[in-house]
């Protein structure tokens, strides 16, 4: 039995403990790990050297025993290798583990339960307790990587086997653990791992053991007793996965399966060894032998083991007999065990508290949901789909494996998320618009916080604290902000979906967090995923802060049951799934992951509505109220027993003409206008519209005029390909676009969106993108409706009002308030404004300013009068009114605490930085008659009302929409209206109240310096006040100072100092009575003058700047068009200083002094200051003048200079650059307006000969006639090719054009000095002479005129001539039939000559605007050819708003007039660029498409057909078919 026992060590690992090892297992040692050969370990077997001796070897030892060197320094290294393992091991042991976790449920398989590497299960091994609770034991099973597969299965199931036998003799239930460690190497219970390659394998290894070691009788109890292998995994400390797991297996004896057996078990032995030739041998007999094992504390002992007891069998029979009484004692508590049933009402509390009280998600009373999730197991995932339904706002995730195997990666398959770190959440700007940059309330912000994203490494549980806590701690309070979610309106969900055991967790961390920032537990919900996770999170916080937080906690619940209960509280609608049209009554299944990424767009599937709602009667209240329409209204309307929504006149002309009319163009995006009166019923009419034609198209509504316009476009174009981007044709998407402030802004989108459609090759025969742009019109005079524009009034025809009568029959039966659904009853009474007056007047009775409501009201009509569309926030609201919000349903309404004044507001939701509820006045009409009801009935101005909007800081507090409001609050004090007839100088607000309270504007303007400190455009409101109104120059320099400071790079801002310093010029000098002007006085204007010039150069450098830097900016679309108030403002104070010269007594008498003034300011060499003093007979009464002006010749000299190439600069931008959206800017005419003002005083001074010797001579010498023609040319601005251009849209005589010509023709012929410029200006007036009077008498004939081109063209040019020549070259020389100049075939040199100096000379100034196309090609010949679009125009006879919403779609090009008018060319794709057949075969002329989308999804060598415009840019293809 002695041999028996040696046999079995050796079969064992090795010993932790060298000491122990045998001679045998020093060999094994010597030949697996050291790699000596076998007869090396064999001098170590024959010297009997064991683990002690081992320790004591050193190279010189082995080297006297035989054994060679290498192999000796090969057990020399091993060894130490070996001890310096085992010293890290112990110290890793002590330092690292210590952390307590509870064990794998017993008898499960499915848990999510993982281990943490060296943490240390809170059981010990031991004996039979309760029969139930299982005994454990724990095997390290470490030491086996250089066992044999064999030899390693047999250590496990030897084990197991033992360990079962001992469970099913004593009747307990049991687990024994492969990868835990124990006493003495490690803690005991301390988690190891073992590395698993083949789990099969185990199972199959141990069903093979029973089969060997049990009786056969007992083979299959055994089996059923013994459970198949569970494999846990093993985490990192840092909460990673490894390649680790424990191995365990579980015992469970049934009583109804073991009865009263017992059961013996065979092992396998070794017996002795055998000799030959006397040498020992390693060969061993095998032998089985009978064991009986129970459990005996926390060991398994073998009760027939060889013992020097004098009754070796004594103790084996008593156990034996004790076994009807341990088998009786097992099943009572089998029966104890089933009698404990489960009982719970944790699925209700669930359903409260994740609703607020509603028991609906619907009508929850949580607007947000914020989810705290830790260590994810696969098997949890598909029971998390509730989370999807809860569409979180945020997700702390602390697992660093979320992203690869966990809840992030299972999340993103199913909805769009934002993946941030902790530090995205740190506040280094404004708290809204870092929420904006996030997304935060727009899609689901994933926040990783324990790294694995961006190449961060997690943290284990002692660290985490340390590197990422305070980053965790800046998102919770970042969250838990006001201004960031709405205020006890949101939810925390902590979802321990891996139990927290340690007291330095990161979720108590987290908790702790939430806790302090919520100020309680009452917005905190946690589930478990069992009691034992519950009990464990229960006692680690109640532990660490005192508090019990059972009551939010839900347990007993498994996440397959929270799943179905928290998705059971949705409608019907919600759960029902969503479908888009695919045309011809085909749909597809929208996604909700597509849905939720589209999140700028509210989507309006078919099947919108379905399912119902069960707040019809409050959607319905809300809307008649004059709440904006929802797609809920139009359902309603449709079910039986409701009248139709009532159908407006304009509605069937815009769905059976305009968009039909739209579709058949072949642009990818195009638009109409839909434009209305405030409160009229415009944003409604364009809804009704989407809801009918929602199964014909895509249907969308942009949420937020102030999205992003590039991701906007991104978002339409991935609704148009979705699900079907290879189908042709497409179903249209048709964006309606709500309350754009101008024509650009919706231009911008329309270009973006074209571009989208380029880059993804989309074919647009037919439009892809219908934009209906809803926009508010501020004209209550009816425009004519076209097929590009629809206009809606506040004036209802007949048929509309007896509709309207109809329905508020149906109200009237249904709703006892109708009373006060004002916004029905106001278009109802046809906007009367009596009936208005009267609801105002009624409703304000009570009003009085003291009270905090009335405050509210007031402050709130301000805003709906000069702020369309502003609102307060709901959370503003109530911290203003002092309520105190609770987090459950029921504990109040905002609108109620409005009292009398709430039948004139409503909710809305808000879609800005960050979305959230709002209050707004119901209709602007009731806005507007409330003002006038403060005003003369109580008595509270305009100017109270602003100055307390501006002063009550409590109304800026942090609270959501608090950029909003300021962003309300600034557009109503700056936002000028701007028109041709009049330049307004301050928004209507201050001008408003300019009238009401004069002076007290001032104070609004000063109390918004102080609310916008940091604002330059406030404090350069205050300059332009000063000096426009109160004419206080010092304190308009000090604001426009503050105002530089604050954006030293704006052209605006820096012009406003300009403008200060040019207006005190303007004001010294009119109040300046002295004529002539005293020479003191001179110096300070012409110094003044001097100041201005340099300050409106500064503007224009930074206009060029911003320019430029513009068009470099590949991230961002800015196309603010080049400011050109410094150019002007030169011009202005140029003019000024004329006047300022001529009220000197030097220049200030009879036209010879006039004369002399001109070269002055003209540099002339001959007529400087110096040469006018020494021939002037009073210069010695003027020498303080001359001594003056000789301070500022700098100024003087380059006056006329400056001034003229401003002119110049200013004509060639006006001229040949345009409006993007065709539309003439009212700002720009009047700049315009002004510019010719100023030209009339320079051409006055500059262009007049009017010399009396001069004028005398009648034989005038031929270069006196050439100057005088010059000086003609350039008064009527005929001295540059911009100048002559714009004689086709300037209303010019055709008198004065020949006479221009004439005098162009003299200048051509006899100047000695005819320049090159001069004959290319001839080219240009014959060319728009030609279009203005064809049959003139002064037109050169077309062939003398190519002629000169091509002169002109082999002559040397100058860079300033290479654009102008070139434009006109290539309009003149596109080869013709009959006429084919040799030039013609250089064509593609022209066009790229052409380009190259566009980009050259209108880089600075080209942002923002469209070249202008000045001639289009013509079917006719010679100067016919060229048709300008004076002729275009006036075949459709519209007017400008209608001719560019034509160019705009395409539809100009279809008029039957036009058509007949232009040529039609041919031509085949080449890449972005079309190239142009010619009459002459080995001409190809490359042009730009007009609009790029056209060209989508066409192959290169595709034939097209197109007419030809000329621009500055280049030849373009319009109308391309």
């Amino acid at each position: 039995m002695a041999d028996t026992g040696d046999m079995k060590n050796e079969e064992e690992d090795l010993s932790a403990d060298i000491k122990d090892w045998s001679k045998h297992q020093v060999r094994q040692w010597a030949l697996k790990e050291a790699g000596v050969d076998d007869k090396f370990a064999d001098i170590l077997l024959q010297q009997d050297i064991k683990g002690s001796s081992l320790l004591l070897l050193d190279k010189t030892d082995l080297t006297d025993l035989g054994v060679t060197l290498g192999p000796a320094k090969l057990i020399i290294h091993a060894r130490d290798d070996l001890l310096k393992l085992k010293k890290e091991q112990a110290t890793s042991s002590i330092n690292e583990s210590g952390r307590p976790c509870k064990p794998y449920p017993f008898h499960r398989y499915h848990d999510t339960c993982r281990y943490t590497e060296n943490s240390i299960l809170d059981v010990t091994e031991s004996g039979a307790s309760d029969y139930i609770e299982p005994c454990h034991e724990y095997k390290a099973f470490i030491n086996t990587s250089n066992t044999s597969e064999e030899d390693k299965m047999k250590k496990f199931t030897t084990e197991v086997i033992r360990f079962a036998a001992a469970c099913m003799n004593s009747r307990t239930n049991g687990t024994i653990h492969f990868g835990v460690g124990d006493k003495p190497d490690f803690i005991h219970g301390q988690v190891l791992g073992v590395d698993v390659k083949d789990k099969e394998a185990y199972e199959n290894a141990l069903n093979y053991a029973i089969n060997g070691y049990f009786e056969h009788k007992h083979k299959n109890t055994a089996k059923m007793c013994i459970k198949p292998p569970r494999f846990v995994g093993v985490l990192n400390k840092d909460m990673t996965s490894s390649v680790k797991c424990v191995i365990e297996v579980d015992i469970v004896p049934d009583s109804m399966i073991c009865k009263e057996n017992i059961y013996h078990i065979s092992l396998e032995t070794k017996k002795g060894k055998k000799k030959a030739k006397g040498k020992e041998t390693e060969k061993t007999e095998k032998k089985q032998s009978k064991h009986f094992y129970v459990r005996d504390g926390s060991t398994s002992r073998d009760l027939l083991a060889p013992t020097t007891y004098a009754k070796p069998m004594e103790e084996y029979n008593k156990f034996v007999d004790s076994l009807p009484q341990l088998s009786q004692l097992r099943k009572q508590a089998e029966e104890k065990y089933l009698k404990v049933i489960k009982s719970s009402h944790q699925g209700s509390r669930l359903s409260e508290m994740i609703t607020g009280g509603s028991n609906s998600l619907d009508k929850s009373h949580f607007e947000r949901y914020v989810i705290v999730a830790n260590k994810s197991h696969s098997i949890q995932l598909e029971s998390l789909a509730f989370l999807l339904e809860l569409n979180p706002t945020a997700i702390l995730d602390f697992d660093p494996e979320s992203a690869k195997t966990g809840l992030q990666r299972h999340f993103e398959e199913q909805s769009t998320v934002n993946v941030h770190l902790p530090v995205q959440y740190k506040i280094t700007e404004g708290v809204e618009d870092i929420a904006s940059k996030l997304k935060l309330t727009r899609n689901t912000s994933w926040v990783s916080c324990n790294g694995g994203i961006n190449d961060e490494a997690p943290s284990d549980i002692e660290d985490w604290c340390i590197h990422k806590g305070a980053s965790v701690r800046g998102v919770i309070s970042f969250l838990c902000r006001k201004d960031v979610l709405p205020n006890k309106r949101f939810l925390v969900i902590f979802l321990l979906l891996s139990t927290v055991s340690e007291k330095m967790d990161p979720l108590v961390e987290t908790f702790s967090t939430f806790w302090l920032e919520l100020g309680g537990t009452e917005q905190i919900l946690c589930i478990c995923e069992n009691e034992k996770a519950f009990t464990s999170w229960k006692d680690l916080i109640e532990a660490r802060y005192g508090i019990n937080i059972s009551g939010r906690c839900i347990y007993e619940l498994s996440f397959a049951e929270v799943n179905g209960t928290i998705r059971s509280l949705l409608s019907e609608n919600r759960k029902s799934s969503r479908f888009l049209s695919c045309g011809g009554g085909s749909k597809v299944l929208f996604e909700k992951k597509v849905e939720r990424s589209l999140n700028t767009l509210d989507v309006l599937c078919v099947n919108q509505c379905e399912g119902g709602n069960e707040d019809k009667i409050a959607i319905e209240e809300n809307f008649y109220k004059g709440g904006k329409v929802s797609w809920w209204n139009f359902y309603f309307s449709e079910q039986p027993g409701s009248t139709p929504f009532i159908k407006r006149d304009k509605f069937d002309f815009i769905v059976d003409t305009v968009i039909p009319d739209l579709c058949s163009l072949t642009k990818a995006c195009v638009l109409f206008n839909l434009m209305h009166v405030p409160g009229c019923g415009g944003t409604t009419l364009a809804m009704h519209t989407l809801w009918f034609l929602r199964d014909r198209y895509r249907c969308a509504v942009l949420k937020d005029s102030n999205a992003d316009l590039a991701e906007v476009a991104d978002q339409v174009v991935k609704l148009l390909l979705y699900d079907h981007e290879e189908q042709l044709p497409r179903v249209p998407v048709l964006l309606m676009i709500d309350d754009f402030e101008d024509m650009d802004k919706v231009f911008d989108l329309q270009q973006l969106i074209e571009k989208k459609c380029v880059r993804k090759d989309i074919q647009s025969r037919s439009p892809q993108v219908i934009l209906l742009n809803c926009m508010r019109s501020e004209s209550l005079e009816q425009t004519e409706t076209t097929t590009e524009t629809v206009f809606i009034g506040n004036n209802l025809s007949e048929l509309e009002q007896k509709q309207f009568e109809q329905k508020l029959v149906e109200i009237e039966k249904t709703y006892k308030n109708a009373g006060t659904f004002y916004g029905f009853m106001i278009m109802k009474k046809n906007f009367l404004p009596e009936y208005i007056q009267g609801v105002v007047r009624n409703t304000l009775k009570s009003f009085n300013i003291n009270q905090k409501h009335a405050q509210l009201i007031a402050v709130l009509v301000l805003l709906n009068v000069y702020c369309k569309g502003a609102s307060l926030s709901v959370s503003l609201c109530e911290e203003f009114l002092g309520l105190q919000p609770k987090p459950f349903c029921g504990s109040g309404n905002v609108e109620d605490r409005f009292g009398k004044f709430s039948t004139l507001i409503s909710t809305i939701p808000v879609e800005a930085k960050v979305v959230f509820k709002a209050v707004k006045i119901i209709h602007s009409s009731i806005a507007w008659h409330c003002l006038q009801e403060l005003t003369t009935t109580h008595n509270v101005k305009r100017v109270e009302i602003t100055n307390l909007l501006l002063t009550t800081d409590k109304l800026y507090e942090s609270t959501q929409g608090k950029d909003k409001l300021m962003h309300d609050v600034r557009y109503m004090l700056v936002k000028r209206h701007h028109s041709v007839e009049e330049e307004s100088q301050f928004s209507p607000l201050i001008q408003g109240i300019a009238s009401e309270s004069q002076g007290l504007e001032e104070t609004v303007l000063l109390n918004a310096s102080k609310r916008f400190q940091k604002d330059a455009i406030i404090s350069q409101l205050l300059a332009r006040y000063y000096y426009l109104k109160k004419k206080d120059f010092k304190e308009a320099k000090d604001w426009a100072g503050r105002a530089k400071d604050l954006s030293r790079e704006n052209s605006h801002i820096a012009d406003t100092s300009a403008q200060v310093i040019k207006h005190e010029l303007k004001n010294a000098i009119a109040n300046d009575k002295d004529v002539p002007i005293k020479p003191e006085k001179l110096n300070i204007f012409l110094k003044m003058a001097q100041t201005a010039i340099h300050a409106f150069k500064e503007t224009q450098d930074l206009a060029k700047k911003e320019s430029v830097h513009r068009l470099q900016n590949k991230t961002r679309q800015d196309n603010c068009p080049f400011n050109t108030s410094g150019c002007l403002g030169e011009i202005q104070v140029g003019v000024i200083v004329i006047e300022i010269l001529k009220k000197t007594p030097i220049f200030s008498s009879g036209n010879v002094r006039h004369d002399i003034m001109s070269r002055v300011l003209s540099s002339d060499a001959n007529s400087g200051i110096q040469e006018v003093e020494r021939h002037d007979p009073m210069r010695n009464k003027h020498t303080r003048y001359y001594s003056i002006l000789r301070q500022f010749e700098d100024v003087l000299y380059n006056l006329k200079f400056r001034m003229k190439s401003n002119f110049d600069y200013l004509d060639n931008f006006y001229v040949n650059l345009g409006s993007r959206c065709g539309m003439k800017d009212s700002r720009e005419q009047v700049a315009q307006m002004e510019l010719f003002r100023c030209f009339k005083q320079y051409a006055d001074l500059f262009c007049k000969t009017d010399s009396a010797d001069l004028l005398k001579n009648k034989t005038m010498h031929t270069m006196l006639q050439v100057h005088h023609a010059r000086q003609f040319l350039e008064m009527q601005k005929a001295d540059t090719y911009s100048g002559i251009l714009n004689c086709l849209s300037s209303p010019l005589s055709t008198e004065m054009m020949e006479k221009i010509a004439k005098q162009y023709k003299f200048v051509v012929d006899n100047a000695d000095d005819c320049s090159m410029k001069e004959r290319i200006n001839f080219i240009y007036v014959n060319v728009v002479l030609s279009c203005i009077k064809p049959g003139s008498r002064q037109l050169q004939s077309y062939q003398k005129l190519l002629d000169l081109l091509s002169q002109v063209l082999r002559g040397q040019i100058l860079l300033s001539d290479n654009l102008p020549l070139h434009f006109i070259a290539v309009a003149l020389l596109w080869p013709q039939l009959h006429l084919q100049p040799a030039e013609s075939t250089s064509m593609g040199k022209y066009v790229s000559q052409m380009r190259t100096s566009y980009h050259a000379v209108m880089k600075e100034v080209c942002n923002g605007k469209r070249p202008v196309v000045h001639f289009f090609m013509g079917k006719k010949r010679g100067y016919e050819r060229l048709v300008h679009l004076g002729e275009i125009e006036r075949c459709i006879k519209a007017g400008q708003e209608q001719i560019a919403s034509m160019w705009e779609n395409g539809k100009i090009w279809k008029e039957k007039e036009v058509e007949e008018l232009l040529c039609r060319v041919t031509g085949e794709v080449q890449g972005n660029l079309i190239l142009a057949d010619t009459c002459i075969p080995d001409v190809k002329i490359e042009v730009t498409p007009m609009f790029r989308s056209q060209l989508s999804g066409r192959a290169k060598g595709s034939k097209l057909s197109f007419f030809i415009g000329f621009s500055m840019k280049g030849p373009l293809a319009i109308d391309i078919n």
